[in-house]
């Protein structure tokens, strides 16, 4: 899933500082998961920032409403009511539900909530983890499942580097060595045969095509 954290208050405040009616709009899906987003954190930000109008002697309407998702136009089109109706909207969604309805409803001003971390797992409760960077040309097939991408500090794909020690990497004695977990994996897979072969270094083109990257699916087209 998508994993973020709410902004700080002071800085959700200064992006609406000369606007009287704001929505804060919440997103069902990751956000939701991670406590950064959903219904009860648009309810929690919504009651901050009346507060902090209170504080500041400042007027301040503050609308509440959560799509479903808000990277899908289908469930942004549940907030169209209260969009029209607001100066500003803080969406509390990823940076792409931030931008998706910024596009649907131009040329209402909106402004992120949350800061988009990264697409993890979730460890414990409170707790995520990053498992992948979504670069666009997976090799877990060769490397046991994990990661090198994400789970490396260096994002190698030939191997560790010298500054790795008994399995920790060498930025935290607590972050775990990226590549001392594919080799533990591949011992235990009977594949360590497989990590003998050199990846060649991947460029922008590979990874990005040059720009903003697309899907699409023409068996799914109408």
């Amino acid at each position: 899933m998508i994993v973020g954290e709410r902004k700080p208050l002071e800085e959700i405040l200064a992006s609406i500082e000369d606007v009287s009616r704001v929505l804060v709009a919440g997103c069902g899906t990751c956000v939701s998961v991670c406590m950064a987003g959903g219904e009860k954190e648009v309810g929690l930000l919504a009651e901050e920032l009346r507060m902090a109008a209170r504080l500041r002697g400042k007027a301040l309407e503050v609308v509440e409403a959560t799509a479903q998702r808000q990277c899908d136009m289908e469930y942004l089109e549940t907030l169209q009511e209260q969009v029209r109706d607001a100066q500003c909207v803080i969406s509390v969604a990823c940076g792409a539900g931030v931008q998706f309805l910024a596009q649907r409803y131009a040329p209402t001003r909106v402004v992120p909530g949350v800061n988009t971390r990264f697409i993890g797992v979730a460890r414990d409760v409170g707790e995520w983890a990053e498992f992948c960077q979504s670069c666009g040309d997976c090799l877990l097939a060769e490397t046991g499942g994990i990661c090198p991408i994400a789970r490396c500090s260096k994002s190698l794909l030939n191997g560790p580097c010298g500054g790795s020690a008994r399995g920790k990497c060498e930025i935290d004695p607590e972050v775990e060595c990226g590549w001392q977990l594919i080799y533990d994996r591949m011992v235990a897979l009977q594949r360590l045969d497989r990590l003998a072969e050199v990846r060649p270094v991947r460029g922008w083109q590979t990874s990005r095509d040059g720009g903003p990257r697309r899907l699409v699916r023409e068996d799914q087209k109408a």
